[in-house]
C-alpha cells in the first residue's frame, strides 16, 4: 500500500504545473462526472435497445405461433418444411411433438420444458443435415387440441451481437467523450494557467511599485475579463490617489514653510528691535495671526481627508434644498453688498435629497465665496436652484474673470492657485472641499463659462 501512494505521489509530481493545480483537478472531476453520467445514459440506452429487440423477436414468435396453430395438420406440417427450407443464415427454430413428447416434425431434438404460449431463452439442440448444433434460442411452445405440441424459435445470437454493437459503439463514444473533455480542460486550463502566470508577474511590477501596471485583459465578457477591468479602475484610483498624495505633500510643504518662516523672522526681528511691551506684544500677534494660518491649513486638509473617507455618512438624512440655497444666500448677502456686488438667490423648486445638511451648506457657501471674491465691483452674482431633466442643479454664476478650460480640472485639487489668484487671500483648498462633498454625496460638480459657472447636480433617485 505505501509503495503504491508513493507512486501516486510520484505520477503526480511528474505533471505539468497546470495539471496538479486544483482549478485543473476539479475540471478533470467535472468531465469524469460528465461521462459517468454518459455512461448511465448509454447503459440505459443499451438495456433499452436489448430489451427492445427482445420484445420484437417475441411478438414475432407469438404471431407465427397463432398463423401456425390456426392450419390444417397437413398445412402446418408444410410450413415448418418451408420455414426451415427458406433459412440459408440457420437461424430458425421449428418442431411438432406428440403428445408423448417424440418429435414429429422440425429442426429441434427435444421438447424443452417451457410454459405454453410464454416466450423464454433456452439453450437447444439443432438437427439437420449438418448434424447436431447447440444454440441459445428464443422458443414459444403452444399445445393443440390433439395433444400435440408445436414450438417456433429463432436464434438470438443475431441479438446479442446487434446488442454488443450497440454497447461498443457507446463504449467508443464514452472514451471519445472522455478525451475530448480531458483534452478541453487541458487545453482551457493551460490558457488560463498561462494568464495567471502573467497576472502575477504583473502583480509582482506592482508591489515592486511600478504602479503604471495593470491586469491583462483580452476584451471579452467573462468573469476574469470582468475582474480584472475592475481590479485596473482600483489600480488606477490608486496611482491617481498616490501621485496626489505625493503632489500633496509637497503643497504642504510649500504652504505651511511660507507661513511658519514668515512667523520665525518675526520673532527674531521682534526680539531684536522690539524696544517696548507694546512693540513685542505687535510682533507676537503677528506670529499668531501665522500660526492661525497654518493650524486653518492643517484643518481643512483634515477635514476633506474626514470628507473624503466617508466618515459623515452616518449623518444623511432628508434635506430641503430650497431652504439651504436661501441661507446661503442670506448669509453672504451682506458681503456682497460691502463689496458693492449683486447677489441674487432663486430657488423656487422644493426638491429633497438625502445628504449631510451641514455638508452640502459648506459646499454652497464655499462656491458662493469664492463668486464674490472674484467678482469685481459693480458685477453680478447668481445662486439658484432650478430641475433639469432627471436632476436638481445648485448653480453658482458670476461675472468675474473665469477659469480658463484648461484649468478647470486643475483647480479641484489641493493647493491649487492659478496665476490670476496667487496674490488672493485664501488657502487653494475651497474647491477641493467641495469636490470632497459632492463625492461624498455621489452627486455631479462642474465648472464652465463664460465668468465662472459652477455646478452641484443632484440625480433624482427614485
Amino acid at each position: 500500500m505505501i509503495h503504491i501512494v508513493r507512486g501516486m505521489g510520484l505520477i503526480l509530481h511528474a505533471l505539468p504545473d497546470f495539471a496538479r493545480t486544483t482549478a485543473f483537478r476539479r475540471t478533470l472531476a467535472a468531465a469524469g462526472t460528465f461521462s459517468l453520467c454518459m455512461l448511465l445514459l448509454f447503459s440505459f440506452l443499451y438495456w433499452h435497445t436489448a430489451v427492445y429487440l427482445m420484445s420484437e423477436n417475441d411478438v414475432l414468435l407469438t404471431e407465427e405461433l397463432r398463423v401456425f396453430a390456426a392450419n390444417t395438420p397437413e398445412q402446418r406440417l408444410a410450413e415448418i418444411d418451408d420455414r426451415l427450407r427458406k433459412d440459408p443464415r440457420r437461424v430458425k427454430i421449428a418442431g411438432l411433438f406428440g403428445a408423448d413428447g417424440h418429435r414429429i416434425a422440425g429442426n429441434l431434438e427435444s421438447l424443452p420444458g417451457l410454459a405454453p404460449d410464454v416466450p423464454a431463452s433456452v439453450a437447444v439442440v439443432r438437427i439437420s443435415n449438418r448434424g447436431r448444433e447447440t444454440q441459445q434460442v428464443r422458443l414459444a411452445t403452444h399445445p393443440l387440441a390433439n395433444g400435440e405440441v408445436l414450438v417456433i424459435g429463432r436464434n438470438i445470437d443475431e441479438i446479442a451481437k446487434i446488442a454488443k454493437i450497440v454497447g461498443r459503439a457507446l463504449a467508443l463514444g464514452l472514451l471519445l467523450t472522455f478525451g475530448l473533455a480531458v483534452a478541453a480542460a487541458t487545453v482551457l486550463r493551460s490558457r488560463d494557467h498561462d494568464r495567471l502566470l502573467e497576472v502575477n508577474r504583473r502583480i509582482q511590477r506592482i508591489v515592486a511599485g511600478d504602479l503604471r501596471q495593470r491586469l491583462p485583459t483580452c476584451g471579452g465578457n467573462d468573469p476574469f475579463d470582468k475582474l480584472a477591468v475592475s481590479v485596473n479602475q482600483m489600480l488606477s484610483e490608486i496611482e491617481a490617489l498616490i501621485h496626489e498624495i505625493a503632489g500633496v505633500g509637497d503643497n504642504i510643504a510649500h504652504d505651511l514653510r511660507t507661513p511658519l518662516t514668515r512667523v520665525r523672522l518675526r520673532l527674531e526681528r521682534g526680539r531684536e528691535r522690539a524696544e517696548t511691551l507694546q512693540e513685542l506684544r505687535a510682533v507676537a500677534d503677528r506670529a499668531i495671526a501665522g500660526l492661525d494660518q497654518s493650524l486653518a491649513i492643517i484643518t481643512a486638509l483634515l477635514r476633506i481627508a474626514e470628507i473624503e473617507h466617508s466618515r459623515r455618512l452616518d449623518g444623511f438624512s432628508q434635506i430641503r434644498l430650497a431652504p439651504l440655497v436661501h441661507d446661503v444666500g442670506d448669509l453672504y448677502d451682506p458681503i456682497a453688498e460691502d463689496k458693492r456686488v449683486t447677489l441674487r438667490v432663486e430657488a423656487a423648486d422644493e426638491t429633497i435629497v438625502r445628504g449631510d445638511r451641514d455638508l452640502l451648506f459648506e459646499a454652497v457657501a464655499n462656491l458662493v465665496n469664492n463668486a464674490v471674491k472674484f467678482t469685481p465691483e459693480g458685477g453680478r452674482v447668481e445662486l439658484a436652484l432650478l430641475r433639469r431633466e432627471s436632476e436638481t442643479v445648485i448653480r453658482v454664476t458670476d461675472t468675474g474673470p473665469g477659469i480658463p478650460e484648461i484649468e478647470r480640472e486643475a483647480v479641484t485639487k489641493r493647493f491649487y492657485r492659478s496665476d490670476k489668484t496667487r496674490r488672493t487671500e485664501g488657502m487653494g483648498l475651497g474647491l477641493s472641499l467641495v469636490t470632497a462633498i459632492v463625492k461624498l454625496h455621489g452627486f455631479r460638480f462642474t465648472i464652465a463659462g463664460p465668468g465662472c459657472t459652477a455646478e452641484i447636480a443632484c440625480p433624482q433617485r427614485s
